[in-house]
């Protein structure tokens, strides 16, 4: 492979001093990134409307929209969300710190600017990029039913197949604005313990909490809800929990707890915690009691 055919990694710099961005410029365009320049937020977003870069080093004070406004713009937009944002700056407090953070960047560093010390700071966020988008791409391939949301229950990103099923249940879906009710998006941690239903929809849909993929990004699984299913039949006969009823149904399918903790998203090790507290409910000691139970209650539905 020739050195043209090697993809350059695309870095914007937002900054409305001219000596930083010549300075920029020369010590990224050496390093060889393809470096986008805008002056102001404004023009930021004007031009990633455009084209989605790797990584975004972002001047804190500016005229007119400043770089923590621009940043909160940048991630509630649905394709740039995954975008590293560094912040520059001469302001060091805490204060200012915290803020860049809470607007959505990943990393801050003060001026004047050492180029080995931004260079080095960069390919960190570039790699872990690069990693985020390519075990996303995995999923899509995947047909997985995944989306994640952040604290306030703004959609961040999602699946293809997720996508689908939310464009399919609720008029007018933009995966950019999507967002749940205030009230749900407070219950969005409790889902560990059950279901989040979505309503308001044609489908009987339903967020299942998976994990805690960042400090505000929350992994759920999307599914359509089954009028009395198995799941809900074994939940209301057995007195179970909504996880542990998924779990005894693979059982009574056959499927071991590897298939079951990859059917269901979760670690194996959950499996096995949620077995224990099946077979206590149950008065059972083993796998194959349970099973025989489940599958004896599930072939009494009427």
């Amino acid at each position: 492979m020739s050195e043209a055919d090697i993809r350059r990694d695309i870095v914007l710099i937002v900054d409305d001093s001219p000596e930083t961005l010549s300075f920029l410029t020369d010590a990224l365009d050496q390093s060889g990134l393809t470096v986008l320049v805008a002056v102001d937020g404004a023009g930021a977003l004007e031009l990633l409307d455009q084209i989605t870069p790797d990584l975004v080093l972002m001047d804190a004070i500016m005229p007119g929209m400043d770089g923590f406004e621009c940043c909160r713009r940048l991630k509630r937009l649905g394709h740039l969300a995954h975008v590293p944002v560094i912040f520059m700056t001469g302001l060091s407090e805490t204060e200012h710190v915290v803020k860049g953070l809470d607007a959505g960047g990943v990393d801050y560093v003060t001026k004047p600017i050492v180029a080995e010390e931004l260079m080095a700071r960069m390919r960190v966020h570039l790699a872990n990029s690069r990693l985020t988008m390519s075990a996303r791409v995995a999923l899509d391939a995947t047909g997985r039913f995944l989306l994640a949301m952040d604290r306030r229950g703004r959609l961040l990103w999602a699946t293809p197949q997720a996508a689908s099923l939310l464009a399919a249940s609720f008029d007018g879906f933009d995966a950019e604005t999507f967002a749940l009710a205030p009230e749900l998006a407070e219950r969005l941690g409790d889902a560990q313990d059950g279901r989040l239903a979505l309503p308001g929809g044609r489908r009987r849909l339903q967020l299942t909490y998976l994990s805690r993929t960042g400090p505000d990004e929350v992994l759920l699984r999307l599914t359509e809800a089954e009028e009395g299913g198995d799941e809900g039949f074994l939940k209301q006969q057995l007195a179970l929990t909504a996880r542990e009823a998924e779990v005894l149904v693979w059982l009574a399918r056959g499927k071991p707890n590897r298939d079951i903790s990859e059917i269901l998203g979760i670690s194996p090790r959950t499996v096995n915690k949620h077995l224990e507290q099946i077979f206590s409910k149950l008065g059972v000691e083993n796998r194959a009691s349970a099973t025989a139970l489940a599958v004896r209650a599930l072939g009494q539905r009427g």
